[in-house]
């Protein structure tokens, strides 16, 4: 396999190879100069998997960064906002300044890649290394097989080329002439490629062009620093074989941030279709602490790090919990409290949201407005080798929900408990059952199924809660009308395991509790301990004794 004459290039300016979705929700591709001119009629970024579109956000981005400065200062990203329009003939100008640069098949510096790239055997590269979608090893647990993977268009393979730079796993990679690190022919891991540690996070506008503008995070006290080092990857000298050293390689910024060269890859076909990737190791990361660079993750503190370094605060990117729903978290996706004098928080909300949050208490961005915070990460598995699970949520919410003393915030923060204490009673009503019946064994089992099928039912429901609420709400109101919807989904899940705990839970089992007491177990007596744990956990929702204003609590709620 060769790489293609310069006759037959792929200009990623000029070529569509962007997925987009337009207003009425059709897909087309687009250029990169496409993308900036069409961004106020696009709708968002549309690739195959979530991690592709956000890979593909910060490409556009650092672009976007580039052309503006910065942009420098909090004024000059009002401009862009109040305009709702972006700077087209500087971004046509610098798109033309790289063109050659831009080029997926250039013979001397093809975009993201190694031109001269190479194995010290004649080796053969097929596509799986590529492409995320196919499981490593299990070709026939996936849809693209046979021809599909043979060979594929220079638009796809651009999409995977950024994605790989940005996603891919670790593992031992095609040891690459030219690497002092290479042993036996082996590139031994150095770790997933530059975005898998990452808790990412952006925010989507109703157009494109608010979403480019609202992750693009200024040149500010505060905010992001300056530094002239740093570059996107294609404004630098092309990378070779070897990783860079660490004196020159930074990163510096966000330019040098969202380019990361994660690999040293080349691609093999031609404008007809790409056949073959070789993929060896590039630059390693080391995420400590760069919490002031990358904007676009949670962060949380690492004990570990702090007691082995004998110093504190350290932090490190928090990759989501990708078993649970995002509004099941949303206090973590929300700026934190400044932090006291004696103690750093535990954890910081990505810097986009802390810069919308800023925005909508100066009054740039009004109380009314909606945005979609967004989540992706990826989980790795057999040693970070093989990509199991790619993690994507998103929640629709109001601005005022980012500010830290909005009666708003406070609501929905408070709502996310109401049904997590609602569960907790539920989990228990699950588990008492099983006691009575005699199923000990499998409480844990039955309870975990009771919860799922609880968070399920109030999935929907809190996310549609989230996204009515706005500044002509009241809070208090708002979270009633929350309790009382929660009360009636997780009542009615609690009646039918009553009902259909059988004849051994109705008779129970006397059994003791976690504080050693000896207790009856029953289904009638579970329901009563579920009923009066389900008034605590959501008290505005308890019916009230008359004339003494205080809500039937009096069963004790079993351990």
């Amino acid at each position: 396999m060769t790489n293609i004459d310069r006759e037959s290039g792929f200009s990623l300016v000029d070529e569509p190879w962007i997925p987009v979705l337009d207003d009425m929700g059709r897909r087309r591709d687009e250029s990169l100069h496409g993308l900036f001119e069409q961004a106020g009629e696009a709708r968002m970024i549309a690739c195959e998997l979530p991690t592709q579109t956000f890979a593909i956000l910060r490409l556009a981005l650092a672009i976007l960064h580039r052309v503006t400065g910065g942009p420098p200062g909090e004024t000059a990203w009002r401009a862009l906002w109040r305009q709702r329009r972006l700077p087209l003939p500087d971004i046509a100008d610098y798109l033309d300044a790289f063109r050659d640069r831009f080029d997926l098949f250039h013979p001397e510096h093809p975009f993201y890649q190694v031109a001269d790239l190479r194995a010290a055997k004649n080796n053969a590269y097929g596509l799986e290394r590529l492409i995320a979608d196919v499981p490593n090893g299990m070709p026939f647990l996936t849809t693209r097989a046979g021809p599909g993977m043979d060979s594929i268009t220079p638009a796809e393979a651009a999409r995977w080329l950024v994605h790989c730079q940005a996603y891919d796993p670790s593992g031992i990679k095609t040891g690459a002439v030219g690497d002092p690190r290479v042993k036996g022919g082996k590139g031994y891991p150095i770790g997933v490629a530059s975005l898998g540690a990452l808790g990412g996070v952006h925010l989507e506008g109703a157009t494109l062009l608010e979403t480019l503008l609202l992750n693009l995070v200024p040149v500010a006290p505060g905010w992001q620093a300056a530094d002239e080092w740093d570059l996107p990857v294609w404004e630098r000298e092309p990378q070779t074989a070897a990783e860079e050293a660490d004196s020159t390689r930074g990163p510096y910024g966000v330019l040098s941030l969202y380019t990361w060269q994660s690999r040293r890859i080349r691609l093999f076909g031609d404008a007809d279709g790409v056949t073959g990737a070789m993929i060896a190791n590039g630059d390693q990361i080391e995420w400590q602490d760069r919490h002031l660079l990358e904007p676009m993750s949670v962060w949380g503190r690492s004990a570990p790090r702090e007691q082995k370094q004998k110093r504190s605060p350290i932090y490190l990117p928090r990759p989501h919990d990708h078993g649970r729903a995002l509004w099941r978290g949303l206090q973590t996706l929300l700026p934190a409290p400044p932090p006291s004098v004696a103690e750093a928080p535990q954890r910081l909300s990505p810097m986009v949201v802390q810069w919308l949050a800023r925005l909508t208490v100066t009054g740039v961005v009004g109380s009314d407005f909606q945005t979609r915070t967004r989540a992706t990460s990826v989980t790795y598995g057999t040693q970070q080798a093989v990509v199991d699970e790619v993690f994507s949520d998103a929640l629709t919410m109001n601005v005022l929900l980012l500010v830290e003393d909005s009666p708003l915030r406070a609501a929905a923060v408070d709502a996310t408990a109401d049904a997590e204490a609602a569960v907790r009673v539920l989990r228990r009503l699950a588990d008492n059952l099983a006691r009575a019946a005699g199923n000990r064994a499998n409480d844990v089992g039955e309870a975990d199924r009771a919860a799922e099928r609880a968070y399920a039912l109030l999935d929907r429901a809190f996310r549609d809660w989230l996204a009515r609420l706005g500044p002509d709400r009241d809070p208090a109101a708002e979270r009633a009308w929350w309790q009382r919807l929660v009360f009636r989904a997780i009542d009615q899940l609690g009646r039918e395991l009553v009902r259909t705990a059988g004849p051994a839970a109705w008779v129970g089992r006397t059994g003791t509790d976690r504080a050693g007491r000896e207790v009856h177990y029953s289904s009638s007596q579970a329901d009563a301990w579920f009923r009066s744990g389900l008034a605590k956990a959501l008290p505005m929702t308890a019916e009230r004794e008359p004339g003494t204003g205080s809500p039937h609590q009096r069963q004790e709620t079993a351990a």
